[in-house]
């Protein structure tokens, strides 16, 4: 028979093994990042520090919706938050600030801050992702350097953790 502190000690060993472990993949699959700039308001404020899951992408690619993070050629040493809002085949067009996804308007609950530009219409590569900021009157992205390269993409932004006020899933 097995005393109830022998029992005790092991379960503690067990857990602190377990925690150990999941600390070690938290670690290396997600990645804090503090946001620069206004083109994700409201969702996501500058200055806050949000979680990049950057395993979420391993063995499928970003959904429309998704906000990612990725690298981008103008800026080499920075990490973008943009929403994906065309995947690969997809035909996007904006009429006077209105996304048309694959001839039909796009219903963006989302977007606060409208602006009323115009962009022809696009096919999405294989392999890219056109994304919009949030806030698009003040967004620098697809509709002013195009596509986002698959390979370019970090991972996909989840929850915001600062400050804990607007902490939350994204």
């Amino acid at each position: 028979m097995v005393s109830p502190a022998v029992r005790w000690r092991r379960g503690a060993g067990v857990a602190f093994q377990v925690a150990l472990l999941l600390l070690f993949g938290f670690a290396f699959t997600v990645h804090p990042s503090q946001v620069s700039g206004f083109s994700m308001e409201p969702r996501i404020d500058s200055g806050e520090y949000v979680i990049i899951n950057t395993l979420a992408y391993r063995f499928s690619g970003p959904g429309r919706g998704d906000i990612i993070a990725f690298r981008h050629e103008r800026s080499a040493e920075s990490v973008y938050l943009k929403r994906v809002i065309g995947i690969p085949r997809d035909r996007i067009a904006i009429d006077k600030g209105i996304v048309v996804l694959n001839g039909r308007p796009l219903q963006e609950d989302y977007v606060r801050f409208r602006d009323r530009r115009t962009a022809k219409a696009v096919v999405v590569p294989p392999g890219a992702y056109y994304v919009l900021g949030d806030n698009r009157a003040n967004s620098d992205d697809s509709r002013a350097w195009g596509f986002v390269r698959r390979e370019d993409v970090i991972g996909k932004a989840m929850l915001a953790v600062w400050p804990p006020h607007r902490a939350g899933s994204l």
